[in-house]
């Protein structure tokens, strides 16, 4: 469970693109800057974004293409600069820093991975992810210390004097991810990281990715389009769409309280078993007679489905203190199974 400390946020971010674009923002009011930013051919990227990412949780955000993720996660490490607003890590303005500042905090608290992973051809493996350390001037023997033990942390072990050709496409996607890894990142940035890879090769990228924030803990920003790919990964999501963040909360919160029909229709076709937890559709606690098992109240309906239906008797329902505070039965559970699409509580 992530901490409640915020590590990065940004406040009232824009981002629009076109001549004098900070010019207009300043100087327009805002019941008239759509109209004005519209007659002077500027393109909103990014509008009024707000958001807190709090120390240790994954972030994602979301939307079709053309709704300004790439563009806001690009903010929020200053690889483009924002028209207007206010971006915070660790409590510091990032507006506030130099170029040269923002070089060192990018070489040393960030991480960045993205969907083509441009690893550099004439470099193997442990090159490759070396490669970064030797930016930072790091010794030869201290930089490829550290890329073989991050090699191994992402399963490559043996494959260090590969070069990429001689990669599959996921073997590629770990040298891109050890490679963000090996300068020990604050904040680690991913775009759409899995989604040129087969279907197959990117659930087991998932997988791995769950596995290494298992052990690194690290304030991870991850990039998608695809739900399904969200909810199997993220602490919250934020939703956007033509440069809003439209929504944020948890897949739960985003599938049962919809803040308007864009979301609504957004998660409409995600099997809700998956996102469902039993706390959201359990009953009163019954008697110790009355019940066969237990269950936690994090756990997903679909996790718990096989054992709910099996048994002969409703189960109780367990707090992260295993104390009981309800009780989940066969027909809640095939009610949501059944119900599928269409389910959104009681």
């Amino acid at each position: 469970m992530p901490s409640q400390s915020v590590k990065l946020s940004c406040k009232n971010i824009w981002k629009v693109f076109g001549g004098n674009a900070e010019k207009i923002m300043n100087e327009t009011n805002s019941e008239n800057l759509d109209e004005t930013l519209k007659e002077q051919g500027c393109v909103v990227g990014v509008r009024q974004a707000n958001i807190e990412i709090y120390e240790g949780e994954i972030f994602v955000i979301m939307g079709l293409s053309g709704s300004g993720k790439s563009t806001l996660v690009r903010l929020l490490s200053r690889l483009i600069e924002p028209t207007a607003g206010e971006i915070i890590f660790d409590g510091k303005n990032l507006l506030d820093a130099t170029e040269e500042e923002m070089i060192e905090i990018r070489r040393h608290k960030m991480g960045m991975v993205f969907q083509h992973f441009a690893l550099l051809p004439h470099l193997t493996v442990l090159g490759n992810v070396a490669f970064p350390l030797e930016v930072q001037g790091v010794s030869k023997v201290e930089r490829e210390k550290q890329a073989r033990q991050v090699i191994e942390l992402v399963g490559l072990k043996g494959r260090e004097n590969y070069y990429p050709s001689e990669l599959s496409g996921g073997q590629q996607q770990r040298v891109g991810i050890a490679r963000s890894l090996a300068v020990e990142p604050e904040l680690w940035f991913l775009d759409e990281p899995f989604s040129a890879l087969d279907p197959l090769i990117r659930r087991e990228m998932q997988d791995e990715f769950l596995r290494l924030q298992n052990v690194l803990h690290k304030t991870i920003t991850f990039i998608t389009h695809d739900f399904d790919e969200a909810i199997r990964l993220a602490d919250r999501i934020a939703i956007m769409k033509d440069g809003r963040v439209v929504q944020i909360g948890t897949a739960e919160e985003l599938v049962l309280n919809p803040a308007d029909a864009y979301v609504e229709e957004f998660t409409s076709h995600v099997s809700k078993a998956k996102v469902l937890t039993v706390g959201s559709v359990m009953a009163a606690p019954l008697n110790a007679n009355d019940v066969a098992g237990h269950v936690s109240v994090k756990d997903l309906i679909a996790d718990v489905a096989v054992k709910v239906e099996a048994a002969d008797k409703p189960l109780a329902v367990l707090d992260a203190n295993g104390e009981v505070v309800g009780s989940l039965s066969r027909d809640k559970v095939i009610s949501v199974l059944v119900a599928g699409e269409g389910y959104a509580g009681d």
